[in-house]
């Protein structure tokens, strides 16, 4: 824990029904937390169910969950392990493992009816010879002995479970038989295209009485889809207060409707192609959302119903994916489409995931609606962005509430509105583990986002500006409320941002690219600095080390001499001998000194490079009168990770008197970060030395544990705590690095730290 058949005619007491409930959805009642906004109380590391050992347990991933009835215990499907799980979020902030019940098979979705949760469980033994079963428990037996829990009964499905819904009143389970094709198998020219029998259906259990008593009726969904129609492939689904289940068929880009009761479709339409324009559509390590699509089949994954329409996340999986939800009437008509506004609203929060533009951006995957209070809410959940948008609807109207940081790959979204919950299950188990994430709504303001973009005028429209991976933080030397930042090498062209705090969250509310010989140019900038006049000094990261065959030095690290316009005016590098030490961790941070005309330009250099002590790193003091370069060492902390790692720094301010700030931090994130420090240290009285003597070792003391503040956010704890700096005013301010969602959840946290202290 981290703190068809028969008709296909709509039946006229249904339609009617249908239509009411649509008419009167229209009416919604003004929203009794309209400031209300979810934040995040605890995130649960899911291989804490389990061991976080990965020589013991390699994988384990929460992927669907679903909540007991009294909103206490969650129960969650792990494919990998092939199991599920139990949490106990009694209290929502301290969520408690109560351990995981192995499975014959690979768990693909959950849902609870009473004391009973329904598990679809895949026992395939190829693509051509489906199977599965339903798994019953009795919930509250598996919660007294989880070692004892097994299935009280078991249901042979006849095919492969994937998504399952329990109706409002409890009578009837509906369960998505997807039989999923191979996407490995080419047909008519298209790798993994349909048809692949045996074909998709959807199951009907009736929930009369006890379990033994359940009965299943099996609905065809053949002859519906405009592509594929005797292969169906049903993805998920969702039933409505009056029993009727609508159903995704993802590759036939279809959505069906179907009466419970009676089994019969009512509705069958398609879920048609979006025109997209003002989107990245080019992975070229730009963002850049010029670009347009024409004709992109939604093909949707999950579906909910919202006064009386449906709801879809349009992720896409063979030929499309359109970036964006869409609510339909059940007359198949589109009310609503939301276009590139997800994409556009990961841009400004720096969640976009560049290296996916060429698929499907931001691929959203899940949906759900749930009332808090006198209030509907729609919650949409970005695959790749790592994100859940939420919005608030009222009638036929949807206003976007709030963005809500994830794990890696949010994967089931599951409101717990008695409680005030929200719960997301990210799946994804790297080194960012797999994490099931619990929002609560409050009627105060989120503490998520801390920084946001504004949009800027691209190509003569207005387009939100593109950031992630923020490395430096550097203060206006005039303007308190005025912050700099850049990100590294993750995006080609370098630029500087500039941020304005006076109120939160920071809003970067301009852009200027930098530019040498009149070119957009890249570098791996990891420190900043504004200097008199306006223009700045930044450090550039260097690549490879000389003592490392498979890591080979190809590029220095550059001390960059930038004007106010952005235009690079010079490179300066380290002296011949230092160069010939240089190991990968090298330049990350940049103060200057004023000293008349001249300047003194102080560099940190991370970790140790060839020929320094252990533990002793560099601070490299560049004097811009003389040209010369003379070194400092500076000791690091001993690693204290249980998970090992190292320690190095990641950023120098100048505070005055000769004396500086800077970042130590080590480079684990998590339930297993312990370094995230702000030191200070005098150079009052040490004499600098050239390359090749002694360099004087400089004493430090602590500042500021940053850590706990980083815990404090509720989710993963930021490894990488990369930039700070000390505003005219005496604030100090701090950010994380996001890498650009690579291997990263996207999260930016940016920290407002207080006052110096001197």
């Amino acid at each position: 824990m981290i703190n068809r058949n028969a008709s296909a005619a709509l039946l006229p007491a249904t339609r009617i029904a249908l239509f009411v409930l649509l008419a009167t959805g229209a009416g919604i009642a003004a929203a009794k937390h309209e400031q209300a906004q979810f934040e995040r109380v605890a995130t649960f590391i899911v291989c804490a169910n389990s061991s976080c050992d990965r020589d013991l347990v390699e994988e384990t991933s929460a992927e669907i969950a679903a909540a007991s009835e009294d909103g206490r215990t969650l129960i969650y499907t792990d494919s990998l392990l092939g199991a599920i799980g139990l949490v106990d979020i009694s209290q929502p902030s301290q969520p408690q493992g109560k351990g995981i019940v192995k499975l014959a098979g690979e768990p693909t979705s959950v849902a609870v009816t009473g004391r009973h949760a329904l598990v679809g469980v895949n026992t395939s033994e190829s693509f051509v010879n489906p199977s599965g079963y339903l798994a019953v428990f009795d919930l509250p037996a598996c919660l007294a002995d989880v070692g004892a829990c097994a299935p009280i009964r078991k249901i042979d499905l006849g095919g492969q479970p994937d998504s399952i819904a329990v109706s409002p009143d409890r009578r009837y389970a509906a369960i998505a038989i997807e039989n999923e094709r191979d996407e490995e198998v080419t047909v008519d020219g298209v790798e993994g295209g349909l048809p692949q029998l045996p074909a998709g259906f959807l199951i009907i259990v009736d929930l009369a009485g006890a379990p033994a008593s359940w009965t299943v009726r099996n609905v065809p969904l053949t002859g519906l889809a405009g592509y594929a129609q005797e292969d169906p492939e049903p993805e998920y689904v969702s039933i409505n207060a009056l029993n009727i289940a609508a159903v995704t068929l993802q590759e036939n880009n279809h959505i069906v409707l179907v009466h419970l009761p009676t089994g019969l479709i009512l509705k069958e339409l398609s879920a048609g192609s979006v025109d997209l324009k003002d989107i990245d559509i080019v992975e070229d390590r730009l963002i850049d959302p010029t670009g347009s699509l024409s004709d992109v089949a939604r093909e949707p994954d999950a579906i909910a119903w919202l006064n009386g329409r449906v709801v879809t996340a349009n992720e896409g999986d063979l030929f499309g994916g359109s970036r964006g939800f869409t609510v339909f009437g059940v007359n198949g008509r589109v009310r609503f489409d939301s276009g590139n506004d997800l994409e556009h609203l990961a841009i400004a929060h720096g969640h976009y995931p560049e290296d996916r533009s060429e698929n499907k951006g931001t691929e959203p995957e899940g949906v759900a609606v749930a009332r808090y209070g006198a209030s509907n809410y729609l919650f949409v959940g970005s695959e790749r962005g790592n994100f859940v948008a939420a919005y608030r609807a009222a009638g036929p109207h949807l206003k976007f509430l709030q963005l809500l940081p994830t794990g890696i790959g949010p994967e089931g979204l599951l409101p717990v509105p008695e409680r005030n919950l929200l719960i997301v299950s990210s799946e994804d188990d790297a080194d960012i583990r797999s994490q099931i994430t619990i929002f609560k709504l409050r009627d105060q303001p989120a503490s998520y986002p801390t920084i946001v973009a504004e949009d800027a005028k691209i190509d003569g429209r207005k387009l939100p500006i593109g950031w992630v991976a923020l490395s430096a933080l550097a203060a206006d030397r005039h303007d308190a409320d005025t912050l700099y930042t850049v990100h590294d090498n993750f995006l080609a062209h370098s630029r500087i941002y500039k941020v304005d705090v006076s109120d939160k969250p920071a809003r970067i509310v301009d852009v200027q690219p930098l530019t040498k010989d009149e070119q957009p140019v890249g570098y791996d900038i990891e420190g900043l600095v504004q200097r008199r006049g306006g223009g700045f000094w930044a450090v550039s990261e260097g690549a490879g080390s000389v003592d490392d065959l498979e890591q080979p030095v190809t590029s220095a690290n550059l001390l960059i001499e930038i004007a106010r316009d952005g235009r690079v005016l010079q490179e300066i590098g380290l002296p011949a001998a230092v160069d010939a030490q240089q190991r990968r961790f090298g330049f990350e941070g940049v103060a200057v000194v004023d000293g008349g005309f001249d300047e003194k330009v102080y560099v940190v250099f991370q970790r140790e490079w060839v020929g320094d002590p252990s533990g002793l790193v560099r601070i490299g003091e560049y004097d811009t009168g003389t040209g010369e370069w003379r070194f400092f060492h500076y000791p690091l902390d001993a690693v204290e990770s249980p998970a090992g790692g190292s320690v190095g720094l990641s950023e120098i301010v100048a505070v005055g008197d000769e004396r500086f700030a800077v970042i130590e931090r080590d480079n684990i994130g998590g339930p297993d970060a312990r370094i995230k420090r702000v030191y200070k240290f005098s150079i009052a009285g040490v004499t600098p030395a050239p390359p090749g003597s002694a360099f004087p070792v400089l004493g430090k003391s602590l500042v500021l544990d940053v850590l706990p503040v980083l815990q404090a956010t509720g989710g993963w704890t930021q490894e990488k705590l990369e930039g700070l700096t000390l505003a005219k005013d005496g604030k100090v301010y701090a950010v994380t690095d996001n890498d650009g969602l690579d291997g990263n959840t996207g999260e930016t946290q940016f920290l407002r730290l207080g006052r110096w202290r001197r």
